[in-house]
């Protein structure tokens, strides 16, 4: 698939909104990709996640690691297309862990995941509790990268849309200047 036919898919199910929103990383921008709306119907999600696992392929992991809540079904997705495993990681005390008996074996190879990625960060703490529990990871993977490409990991990475967007601080957010409402649609708020 190329990129044009992914966005179109992300058009045709209204997941790419306009407004004024706090992103999951206290950032303000006027734009929100809402992978969940894509991601609701299995058949999609087993084919787009197929095309995330077909550009990472050759990293032969046998897990697939992904920060939730977002990154659930993608993992789940990407694992089920590379005959690998997924696994989670979720906010304990604010901050992110790897739970519910999840482990890796010494230097086990693992992709980490997600839908989208911003300024990295969740994606950087999924990493460290793969590191942190032994594991090894291999490589990044993301449905949309609305950095532009400008975040990197130091690892092999993909993203099936990349996208330049806007994003602000509260001090210098227009929308806010001009008394815009803000809209909070991620899982992990910051205030």
């Amino acid at each position: 698939m190329t990129e044009e036919e992914i966005l179109q898919i992300f058009q045709d199910h209204a997941a790419l909104l306009k407004g004024h929103f706090v992103l999951s990383s206290g950032l303000h921008s006027d734009r929100y990709i809402q992978c969940a709306l894509v991601l609701q119907y299995p058949r999609i999600a087993e084919q787009l996640c197929g095309e995330l696992a077909a550009k990472l392929k050759d990293l032969r992991v046998s897990a697939v690691a992904a920060p939730a809540l977002g990154g659930v079904i993608v993992a789940h997705e990407v694992a089920r297309a590379l005959g690998a495993r997924a696994v989670f990681t979720e906010r304990q005390d604010g901050a992110m862990k790897l739970r519910r008996g999840f482990s890796f074996e010494p230097g086990e190879p693992v992709l980490v995941v997600e839908d989208v990625i911003t300024t990295g960060l969740s994606t950087r703490e999924t990493m460290h509790c793969v590191e942190e529990a032994g594991g090894k990871v291999a490589g990044i993977g993301a449905l949309v990268d609305r950095s532009g490409g400008q975040v990197e990991f130091g690892l092999p990475q993909s993203a099936l849309i990349t996208l330049h967007v806007s994003n602000y601080e509260v001090a210098d957010c227009p929308m806010c200047r001009a008394g815009m409402p803000v809209v909070k649609p991620g899982s992990r708020t910051r205030k």
